[in-house]
């Protein structure tokens, strides 16, 4: 009868000693601690994100200027020409200050040339607009490849040094190498990101340079129907 009296008092104190155990708080993950834990890899890393801010922004800015063409501009020039005001066509299309206006005004130079001499001289004067349209746009798609290999190589090189310090110190506690090793994963998480969104913003460009060139495609085709209307 003692025995078990003894056996319910030894239950009964392990379940106070249980209830009366301060309960550990968890660790909190913040951001800005995992990114300096994971070293000096998200210094190149942290310069790929600005670069791919600064040529979206610059290049969205530039292409966005571009195509913003007056909804008259074309009616101005037919009227001119047919007019046969050819100076005051060619001043406004110098004044418009964009590729459409710049090819237009090329085109107004060779008036009396053939037509096929005229186009040509467009497209010329086009393929150089796109290529300042797409200036520094290929910058994000290397950004979208290189960001996530320097994500993976930071996060092998992390892992090389924590198993290289467990093998030199002899101490391979769990918490010690979960640690270790959540933190080193933060630098293939930052590249996937960064490159992700440089993949995006390349997109993105690309897509407004596309709309740019249907512009100045559209522009030009009208230009060449005006050259040719008053011999229909």
């Amino acid at each position: 009868m003692n025995f078990f009296l003894l056996q319910v008092q030894n239950a009964v104190d392990t379940l106070t000693n249980a209830a009366t155990t301060q309960v550990v708080p968890k660790k909190e993950m913040h951001l800005i601690d995992l990114l300096m834990q994971a070293g000096w890899i998200m210094i190149p890393l942290l310069l790929l994100s600005v670069a791919t801010v600064y040529v979206f922004v610059e290049r969205w800015l530039a292409i966005k200027k571009a195509t913003e063409v007056d909804g008259n501009f074309m009616n101005i020039i037919r009227d001119n020409i047919l007019s046969g005001n050819v100076t005051a066509a060619r001043n406004f299309a110098r004044n418009t200050q964009n590729p459409v206006g710049r090819i237009i005004d090329k085109g107004l130079q060779r008036i009396g040339k053939p037509i096929d001499s005229i186009e040509n001289s467009m497209e010329n004067v086009a393929q150089l607009e796109m290529y300042k349209l797409e200036r520094n746009v290929n910058i994000l798609s290397v950004i979208s490849k290189v960001a996530p290999i320097f994500g993976f190589v930071g996060t092998l090189v992390g892992l090389m040094q924590l198993f290289f310090n467990i093998n030199a110190t002899g101490e391979y506690e769990l918490s010690t190498i979960a640690g270790g090793i959540y933190t080193k994963l933060i630098t293939s998480i930052s590249g996937l990101v960064i490159g992700l969104i440089a993949y995006l913003c390349h997109n993105i460009l690309h897509t407004q340079v596309e709309k740019a060139l249907n512009k100045m495609e559209a522009s030009a085709a009208d230009f060449l129907d005006v050259l040719q209307e008053p011999t229909r």
